[in-house]
């Protein structure tokens, strides 16, 4: 089973809302054969909690934008070093970088295939436009997806 084309749909409309406000890390990840509740992991980090913010109203918009329906919102209030949206078939992990090294959920689903995100070098703030991945950002081919 591979995710569905609206969750890689919505991913990629994160990922893209996300680049605007500068993350320093975008990635997603097919988790549809490993769960039932959810297709695909959008993970992505701030460097600071005011970012982390930004990322998450700007992720918020664009997936309302698309008619997705947000089915709970765990993290953002308090110290918002871990915010987790969820959109049902789509979860958005926005995380401090801390976190992020902390908690490796890119290395805990190695085994699952990253979804190429259609993002370029210059949309994540990395330079002139290149055939090469950023680091820690999926711009390469998906694995299956």
């Amino acid at each position: 089973m591979t995710a569905s084309e609206r969750a890689i749909e919505l991913a990629r409309a994160g990922a893209a809302a996300a680049a605007e406000v500068k993350a320093t890390t975008i990635e997603a990840i097919d988790v549809s054969d490993r769960l039932i509740i959810s297709d695909v992991f959008l993970i992505v980090t701030g460097s600071s909690e005011p970012q982390i913010n930004a990322i998450v109203r700007t992720v918020e918009n664009a997936l309302v934008d698309m008619g997705a329906k947000r089915l709970r919102r765990e993290g953002l209030g308090y110290d918002a070093g871990w915010v987790l949206l969820d959109y049902g078939e789509l979860v958005v992990h926005v995380q401090g970088e801390e976190e992020y090294e902390e908690y490796a959920l890119p290395k805990l689903w190695a085994g699952a295939p990253k979804i190429a995100l259609g993002l370029t070098n210059e949309e994540l703030g990395l330079g002139e436009e290149t055939d090469t991945a950023a680091p820690r950002a999926s711009l390469s081919e998906p694995d299956t997806v």
